[in-house]
């Protein structure tokens, strides 16, 4: 067994290998606090098909932190929200650094085992997987490490504990390499360029730490490295294969429109097949897999020399042109705020819905369950790209997307105090060529604002993209799909005018540089700022009103102790009050009541029956009240459902009377005043002072 352990910002850090898991390719344990993560990397098979075979999942078992799995099977099953995220996570900075051409199996399971409430498992997943892969024998060309970076008054902090990061204005997630960041992921509170800059790099230079600890693990666990040689085509068909697409390539990639220059780039493809692979050739698949290749680094050539020789891009803009917007607020009639965001090629209806207490997502994780008040859902079905495939729930792109999208936006939400409702959004993705996260983001501002969602501001989004050659680069704004496939950086901004709140960056090559991060982060503000004064042009404030289809949501607060007077036995009061009523209601263990409908006049009507049930017994207050008992020394008297008091025998009638029945019986209905309320609760009523205030005001 070996271990390396440091102290890491206030708390011991540790990797170990060689006690758990000794089969596979490679195993550590990462350790922070009580939390600690198995991390696996094993290989298998070679695979066809010229992509890199590799998958990563993040599973957080529930009895790392004692608790035992909800719902009916109680056990793991598929994975959750976050489970996803985080194996997203740990890929993005690994794939790059396994060669291209390399395709034998890869599996990375990063498990959760243990899990206090301070230390986060997400980066010691990603410092894991690189660990195993490093000490493995796969050719993997690490090691790369992440931390989480946070600000709490002013002070950079590097994995803050989890408590402490809800007071952060920044919480991103860095991995970078000895020499650069290679993957960002994160969100912030309208955060300035400047200092978000600072926080990157801040994280960059602190994770070299967990870098020099893998390394150490290496030199003493570390087995030796499978051998990989690229296949080497020939180079003769490999120059007949470029002669004969080259001009034909040229033509294609000048058409502007994305669905007529994929035809045309396809077109040319299948003209080579045909030209180079005979019927009759043993090695038909193998030529194809080749032609392939070679199309597509001469297609990656040609479009980025496009790029670097003229200026131009394959639609015909400059590297900082947004594509042209247009907006339709209120493109869907019957919801509560929608939008249709279009941005070149990539389109958005975008949908906001508002709905009650009762329809907040329940989340069962591993620190116990809680409720989540804002929503944001991603679809990407096959037509928004012209293709088909068959429907399924949605996938791991589709979840980050959204929660990319969600994070950009929940930062502009109002406090659940302020505003009493439940927000889902649902954006689908109608047309699609690049960057429909970002517009997303645009669109949920947008249908936000319409529904009436005091936001603090509008929000947008913009991609990012790169292309570099040695000493020469290219950043370029508001990407197509092509140029995220060809360039070397997918970089993802979303912010108000003031700042960031939303950060994601994908890189295909070794790392960034301060100063390239820099630039793109300046170059993403000028699209940003250009991007949110069109959407202000059509709308710039939340709606001071709902939408008529909206529920009403209306408070009020009632005694604790009267809930149950409201709930009723078994429920069957509320149960009454909201079908006779038509409403949804809500009560919070601190008597707190809302009540909501989209109808006004059954809101009142629920609020007087509900204060009907809670009203209280105030002195001085005249009630009509039902004599419920009689005893010799007086009538004790309903004034108010649940809430009786005392009329003393003295206190019936002016008159000297010998029995209570003199003057009333059970039953009886009859007017009284409250004199008295005690410590304990008790009332003490009169029958004769309420008849003398109603004659005195001529009501008798």
């Amino acid at each position: 067994m070996v271990k390396i352990e440091r102290e890491f910002h206030g708390r011991t850090l540790s990797i170990e290998s060689g006690r758990v898991a000794r089969q596979a390719g490679g195993s550590v344990l990462v350790r922070a606090g009580d939390s600690i993560v198995l991390v696996t990397a094993c290989s298998g098979a070679e695979k066809d098909g010229g992509f890199l075979p590799l998958t990563i999942d993040y599973v957080e078992k529930t009895y790392a932190a004692g608790k035992i799995p909800g719902g009916f099977f109680k056990r793991e099953g598929k994975l959750r929200d976050r489970e996803t995220l985080t194996s997203r996570l740990i890929d993005r900075p690994c794939r790059p650094l396994l060669p291209e051409g390399f395709n034998k199996e890869i599996q990375v399971v990063a498990t959760v085992i243990s899990a206090d409430d301070e230390n986060d498992t997400d980066v010691l997943a990603v410092c894991g997987a690189s660990a195993a892969l490093t000490i493995s024998d796969l050719p993997f060309e690490g090691p790369i490490a992440a931390v989480r970076v946070g600000r709490i008054g002013g002070q950079l902090l590097i994995n803050p504990p989890m408590s402490k990061v809800e007071n952060s204005d920044i919480n991103f997630i860095v991995a970078g390499t000895k020499d650069a960041i290679v993957m960002v992921e994160g969100g912030a509170r309208e955060v300035p360029e400047k200092d978000v800059l600072e926080a990157l790099f801040f994280a960059q230079q602190e994770l070299q730490t967990i870098i020099q600890m893998q390394e150490e693990l290496a030199k003493k666990c570390g087995k030796p490295k499978m051998e990989f040689v690229p296949r080497e085509l020939d180079q003769g068909f490999v120059k007949s294969v470029e002669s004969f697409i080259t001009p034909k390539l040229a033509e294609a990639i000048k058409e502007a429109d994305k669905l007529k220059r994929r035809d045309a780039v396809s077109a040319v493809k299948d003209a080579a097949k045909e030209e180079f692979i005979k019927e009759d050739d043993e090695d038909a698949d193998q030529k194809s897999r080749d032609i392939g290749k070679i199309f597509e680094d001469k297609l990656y050539h040609m479009v980025r020399d496009l790029v670097f020789s003229t200026g131009k891009r394959l639609d015909g803009r400059d590297t900082k042109t947004v594509r042209p917007i247009t907006i339709e607020l209120g493109f869907l009639p019957r919801t509560h705020g929608s939008a249709l965001f279009t941005r070149g090629e990539t389109q958005a209806i975008v949908v906001a819905t508002l709905g009650t207490d009762q329809e907040a997502q329940r989340l069962d994780d591993l620190f116990g369950e809680s409720t989540k008040t804002f929503m944001l859902h991603y679809n990407f079905p096959p037509f928004s790209v012209g293709e088909t495939k068959p429907l399924r729930g949605p996938g791991r792109r589709e979840i980050g997307h959204g929660a990319l999208a969600e994070r950009a936006v929940r930062e502009l939400m109002p406090t659940d105090k302020d505003f009493r409702y439940v927000v889902r959004i649902v954006s689908e993705i109608t047309e699609s060529n690049g960057s429909s996260s970002m517009a997303t983001v645009c669109g949920s501002s947008l249908a936000l604002m319409q529904a009436g969602v005091p936001i603090k501001a509008a929000v947008a989004g913009v991609a990012m993209g790169l292309m570099k050659e040695s000493d020469k680069h290219v950043v370029l704004t508001d990407i197509l799909g092509d140029e995220d496939h060809l360039g070397d950086m997918d970089f993802k901004v979303c912010g108000t005018e003031a700042g960031i709140t939303a950060l994601q960056m994908d890189i295909k090559i070794k790392g960034l540089s301060k100063a390239l991060v820099d630039e793109a982060l300046i170059q993403a503000k000028e699209a940003r700022l250009f991007i949110l004064k069109q959407m202000n042009a059509v709308i710039s404030k939340p709606n001071e009103s709902l939408s008529p289809y909206a529920p009403r949501i209306v408070t009020m607060k009632i005694n604790p102790d009267k809930i149950r007077d409201v709930i009723g036995p078994g429920g069957k009061m509320i149960r009454s009050i909201t079908e006779s009523c038509g409403v949804k209601i809500d009560i919070t263990d601190d008597g707190t009541v809302s009540i909501a409908s989209s109808d006004d006049e059954n809101v009142k009507a629920a609020i007087s029956i509900i204060e009907s049930l809670t009203q209280e017994a105030a002195v001085g207050q005249t009630y009509k009240g039902v004599v419920k008992r009689i005893t010799d020394f007086g009538a004790f008297v309903e004034i108010l459902p649940g809430t009786d008091g005392l009329v003393h025998i003295s206190q019936l009638s002016d008159e000297r009377i010998r029995r209570v029945e003199e003057v009333v019986h059970e039953g009886d209905e009859i007017l009284v005043k409250v004199l008295e309320i005690d410590r304990q609760g008790k009332i003490r009523l009169s029958h004769k002072d309420a008849l003398a205030e109603m004659k005195a005001k001529g009501a008798l």
